[in-house]
């Protein structure tokens, strides 16, 4: 399984745009190489180097298995196409938050799960919610990590 970006190589700069500094909108992600036996996908990015410990920035789930991928900016609603739902992040919204470091040079990883099943949770659930519920069901992942700095 894969996870890439047209906007950003694994292990490269995050565009501004896609960042607090910029449009704060959530770059376009491609997806490749589901298992043909995945009920839904989920999607966590975060933040290991945050002063505080790990900050979340997106949560998604219950993706559609199918999906090759989400375009450039999704909105922040709740519920998406397909019967997705997202998470709340660390900034305390739905939805995506970009980068924004306070300082130094960030790591931000976007990790997408293939599961067996689709997750009972309620939009709106935190990225620890969404972990516990996978607990069990992953059947392959996949990450990608970007880099920004103010």
């Amino acid at each position: 399984m894969n996870i890439e970006s047209s906007v950003f190589k694994d292990s490269g700069w995050i565009p501004k745009k896609f960042t607090c500094d910029g449009e704060n909108v959530s770059p376009p992600l491609l997806f490749s190489g589901i298992p043909l036996n995945a009920a839904s996908l989920a999607l966590i990015c975060d933040d290991p180097d945050a002063p505080a410990g790990t900050w979340v920035h997106w949560v998604v789930f219950n993706l559609p298995p199918n999906m090759k991928g989400l375009p450039e900016n999704i909105l922040s609603d709740k519920a998406l196409p397909g019967g997705a739902k997202q998470g709340v992040n660390d900034f305390r919204n739905i939805g995506y938050g970009g980068p924004c470091p306070p300082s130094g040079k960030h790591r931000y990883y976007f990790k997408l799960y293939a599961l067996d099943h689709i997750l009972d949770l309620e939009a709106g659930a935190t990225k620890w919610q969404v972990v516990q519920a996978m607990k069990g069901h992953i059947i392959a992942e996949a990450k990608l990590m970007g880099i920004y700095q103010r």
